[in-house]
């Protein structure tokens, strides 16, 4: 009977790692199946349309934000210091704002950056959502890597230093 019982829990631990592995492929699995959603087209402030796909190969961070968010604001200078240290490492920053064109081109006319700005609209909202901003939180960013996988989402303000915590490793 001992040796019954030792071969139906053995059995057990064996089934039960099992299911965890399948388990994390299958997580795996849908991680991966959400990157074709980063192959988008919007319009830069200027019109033309642009795919993120144009930035493959490089660390990608895309910005979902807006002119009348505060911490959208605060973080910009940011990205903009940040864009200008890393190019050289293949870091694209690429904002997304979620607002009409006329608005976000009068505030880059003021205010400039030195990384493409794409109008989204209410288009980038439920874009955002489907990427993972389950809060609908503005500010909201995605890192993904160079392979294309999403490594990172942070709903709300993203700090320097969890830029480079994220980002070094990749280098």
């Amino acid at each position: 009977m001992q040796k019954n019982t030792l071969l139906i829990i053995f059995a057990s631990v064996i089934a039960l790692s099992t299911g965890f592995f399948v388990r994390s492929l299958s997580v795996q699995d849908q991680q991966s199946a959400s990157i074709p959603a980063l192959e988008i087209s919007l319009p830069d402030v200027l019109g033309k349309q642009r795919q993120l796909s144009e930035w493959q190969g490089k660390i990608r961070i895309i910005n979902f934000w807006a002119t009348w968010c505060p911490p959208c604001l605060k973080e910009i200078p940011e990205f903009i210091k940040l864009q200008t240290e890393f190019k050289n490492n293949n870091l694209q920053f690429i904002g997304i704002a979620i607002e009409d064109q006329t608005t976000v081109k009068e505030y880059l006319n003021n205010n400039p950056v030195n990384y493409p700005m794409l109008i989204g609209g209410d288009k980038a909202i439920a874009l955002s959502q489907q990427l993972g901003n389950i809060v609908n939180a503005v500010p909201f960013s995605l890192i993904i890597n160079q392979q294309g996988q999403i490594i990172h989402r942070q709903p709300g303000e993203l700090s320097r230093e969890k830029i480079i915590e994220i980002i070094a490793a990749l280098f």
